[in-house]
């Protein structure tokens, strides 16, 4: 029990850090709807549930011995990230101005909410640092007498905290007030965060390349 609540203070701690999942949840909750922005909590719940299984498998050992496998794996994470910074970036720049009378864009439910749920894996899966993260944990905390079942517990755990946090973040950001705030300062909240995924996505460019 001791080891179930240690990774979870651990990865929680870790869920409180902003990085893209959390801005992307963000974003989409507050410009869209908490409908969309919870496919975008199950796309990025799936992606920790992929990096968790290949964490507990060995995948960290394996991009250790094969330098360039990481490499590729962190620079297509990183232009990916990039993407998705520029699309904001120019949607936050074509904007119209607020108060102008414009109608406001209209997407298919069924269509918003499959591309919030394929945007938000891969806004996870972008980040290859996370199976860094879980398999540190992992084999910080888990020895090789822990049970399998003890192993996909814990498993189960991460993914269930993941869905539980960026769930209540969505709710939060799909708030009323919340979203009244955003249609006043539209342009600088999309523009911000676009620059916030340029940056992460230019980061593990550029570490891939010293790496």
């Amino acid at each position: 029990m001791s080891l179930f609540i240690t990774i979870a203070i651990v990865h929680i701690i870790a869920l409180l850090s902003p990085g893209p999942d959390f801005f992307f949840v963000s974003q989409t909750a507050v410009s869209r709807s908490r409908h969309e922005a919870m496919a975008g909590v199950a796309g990025i719940a799936l992606g920790v549930a992929i990096w968790a299984a290949l964490a507990l498998l060995g995948l960290q050992w394996l991009l250790h011995r094969l330098a360039w496998l990481e490499r590729l794996i962190t620079l297509s994470g990183g232009l990916y990230l990039c993407w998705m910074g520029l699309k904001m970036l120019r949607g936050a720049f074509a904007r119209p101005a607020p108060g102008a009378n414009t109608a406001p864009e209209t997407v298919p439910v069924g269509a918003g909410t499959w591309r919030s749920l394929r945007n938000g894996l891969f806004t996870n899966l972008a980040n290859p640092k996370v199976v860094v993260y879980f398999g540190s944990i992992f084999s910080a905390f888990v020895g090789e007498g822990v049970p399998a079942g003890a192993r996909w517990g814990l498993w189960t755990m991460v993914v269930a905290e993941t869905l539980l946090w960026f769930s209540l973040v969505a709710g939060c950001f799909a708030l009323p007030v919340i979203r009244r705030g955003y249609l006043r300062i539209s342009r600088w909240i999309d523009g911000c965060a676009g620059a916030v995924f340029m940056l992460f996505g230019l980061h593990l460019i550029f570490s891939s390349r010293s790496a």
